[in-house]
């Protein structure tokens, strides 16, 4: 087991997949040292190659051929390592059931701060909740009734249903799924290095806060 001479960067994250390459976990760097060198899990490293697994042996002699840059170095008392992005787990099959919060933060997220019924973006402060159903009709507040919207489209519609006010839904309101939850406060070189994993959006357009 390697021992850490210096503590890893305190922003540094690992996104961890279940042995049939689902996300399943984000953890800190020493946690996934933890799972690497007890040999639950391996190093996913992607490259214009593609991705290579590496074991714990594998990834020690792969950092020492190519040592890291300091700001993605783990410093031991006898070798530099790299920090690894994404661990594949060996046996773990099972994916978490995880719940997301409802709020209007988080609906915005989803939606993209985009009116579902003009389809134009907008910054927080000018979007509105909007019930599609009608509260009045038994319209709930949850996540499959209720969407962004901007004033305009908000008051224009009312308290009526979208075909009464002549309106059309961009798509149906629905529950996020939490692997794009787990994209809600990525650094970019997360984004660049979990995007094909976590099927998010390009960098700098992650939806989506737990």
């Amino acid at each position: 087991m390697v021992t850490l001479a210096l503590p890893p960067r305190p922003d540094h994250r690992v996104l961890v997949l279940n042995r049939l390459w689902q996300p399943v976990n984000i953890v800190g760097t020493l946690r996934a040292m933890s799972l690497l060198f007890r040999g639950r899990a391996s190093v996913v490293h992607s490259d214009e190659s593609g991705h290579r697994i590496f074991a714990a042996a594998e990834w020690v002699t792969y950092s020492l051929a190519v040592p890291p840059p300091a700001a993605e170095a783990i410093r031991s008392p006898c070798i530099v390592l790299r920090m690894p992005r994404v661990l594949l787990l060996g046996a773990y099959d099972r994916v978490p059931r995880r719940e997301i919060r409802f709020s209007r933060r988080n609906v915005y997220l989803r939606d993209a701060h985009t009116c579902q019924y003009c389809g134009r973006v907008f910054r927080e402060e000018e979007l509105n909740l909007d019930h599609v159903v009608p509260r009045d009709v038994g319209g709930k507040t949850n996540w499959e009734n209720i969407v962004t919207a901007c004033v305009r489209c908000n008051s224009r519609k009312a308290n009526r249903l979208p075909e009464q006010a002549g309106m059309s839904l961009r798509r149906p309101p629905a529950k996020p799924k939490w692997r794009l939850v787990v994209a809600s406060s990525l650094a970019l070189e997360e984004q660049v290095a979990w995007k094909e994993f976590l099927e998010v959006a390009p960098a700098g357009q992650l939806p989506w806060r737990n």
